[in-house]
């Protein structure tokens, strides 16, 4: 059945989390390039993926469904660095510098607000341009008047927020995490050592009714007390961990072996990295979210349950390694044992060189388009077709979260399709 959609009117504001950082700003001036007619926004499925139809029409995504128009988002946001977003773009050195003067005015107006920021939640950084607040509630409060305080300065009509900084530390779920009651109760008591500034930014925008993004692999929105308050305040979340580089290609390569019937005894993955990112993956406790959300990923398409010879064994083991000479050119390997007929071993080797920010920003872009879609056509909660771009996809307790790329796609044309009120077209007429 079709359904009622808000029309995208108005401007919609877009708070990143990390404004300044690699990722936010690549982002940032791809879109403003893009609407100047200065470059293409390669990569993301919401600009330039089409759709097949129920009869058979191929079309844009965005003449199907009406999302924000690029030239109607304002950017802003919060960063641990005062920079504006053109000085913080020359400092990432993801972009050449002839690629950001064509928007070097507007990006000079992008100008960061102070960060809620805990130095023992990412002990790597240091910043300096970060709020005083005497609690985590108190916390929650100051950012939910820098939205209002946006939203009215921009004349925005709606708002989505969207974490691109850094990793935090690895918590596991705890009590104060089950119920909205008991993380209001942890946060007005300030309990610093479960309530992470994740936790603060997904609160103070589910409590102005934005949808919020979850960029990395942080213990934050993927709880039961904000998939109470996400439903309470109709308001879509989604998550976790852009993926961009080596984990996207075991979602394409790993559905490949188990369609083809193709036994797995290892894979192991190894990264090196010299961004920011890199710099806080470098500690330990960071690197454990990450490697929690890396290593989910073969295991549940895998299904070593249903198929013990072919995967009940696999040891799978990731790596990432600070390496500052690479900056944002990330270089990815892979090394996986496969077997195949009579139990034969064959070998794969990827070397993947890959540029974080380029392949990570479309898919930043698309989420936050796509979940301002959902807040406008009245979905709220855990958005499950938006795993396409999430390399730990958020789920409840009670469902496996879907890894397999091409499933996940067709999970985002069988959404949209719903939207419209549309059925899936029939190959084989």
């Amino acid at each position: 059945m079709k359904q009622e959609i808000k029309p995208a009117t108005g401007r919609l504001g877009v708070l990143v989390v990390g404004v300044g950082g690699a990722v936010a700003t690549t982002m940032i001036t791809g879109t403003l390039a893009s609407r100047k007619g200065l470059a293409k926004p390669i990569g993301s499925i919401a600009q330039l993926a089409t759709m097949r139809m129920e009869n058979n029409e191929e079309k844009l995504i965005k003449d199907i469904v009406p999302l924000a128009d690029l030239n109607d988002i304002v950017f802003g946001g919060w960063d641990i660095f005062p920079d504006n977003a053109y000085e913080a773009a020359m400092y990432a050195e993801v972009l050449k510098e002839k690629d950001l003067k064509g928007v070097k005015e507007e990006l000079e107006a992008i100008k960061p607000m102070p960060a809620a920021f805990d130095h023992s939640w990412a002990k790597r950084l240091n910043g300096t341009h970060i709020k005083k607040a005497a609690t985590r509630w108190e916390m929650v409060e100051q950012l939910r008047q820098d939205i209002r305080d946006f939203k009215a300065a921009n004349n925005c009509e709606r708002i989505a927020v969207l974490w691109a900084a850094s990793t935090e530390i690895y918590i596991p779920l705890s009590d104060e995490h089950k119920s909205l009651a008991a993380l209001e109760k942890a946060m007005k008591e300030d309990n610093k050592t479960v309530i992470s500034p994740s936790m603060c930014y997904a609160y103070a925008a589910i409590a102005e009714g934005a949808p919020f993004i979850m960029g990395a692999p942080n213990l934050c929105v993927d709880t039961p007390a904000m998939w109470e308050f996400s439903k309470k305040m109709n308001v879509p979340i989604s998550g976790k961990d852009f993926k961009s580089g080596q984990t996207l290609m075991k979602t394409v390569l790993a559905p490949m072996f188990k369609t083809r019937m193709l036994g797995v005894n290892g894979w192991f993955s190894t990264n090196i990295l010299g961004n920011r990112d890199g710099e806080v993956l470098d500690d330990p406790d960071n690197f454990k979210t990450k490697e929690v959300s890396k290593l989910s990923v073969i295991d549940t398409i895998f299904e070593p349950e249903k198929y013990p010879d072919l995967y009940g064994d696999v040891y799978h083991k990731v790596r990432i390694n600070y390496y500052p000479p690479r900056k944002d050119n990330k270089e990815a390997w892979d090394n996986i044992d496969i077997f195949g007929w009579m139990g034969y071993p064959m070998e794969i080797k990827v070397n993947f060189l890959c540029r974080d920010s380029i392949l990570a920003a479309p898919i930043a872009l698309d989420l936050v388009l796509f979940s301002d879609l959902a807040l406008r056509a009245g979905m709220s909660g855990i958005q499950t077709w938006l795993s396409f771009f999430c390399k730990s996809p958020m789920h409840d307790f009670e469902h496996q979260p879907e890894h397999d790329l091409f499933t996940q796609w067709r999970m985002v044309k069988q959404t949209l399709r719903n939207m419209i009120g549309e059925k899936e077209p029939d190959y084989l007429a």
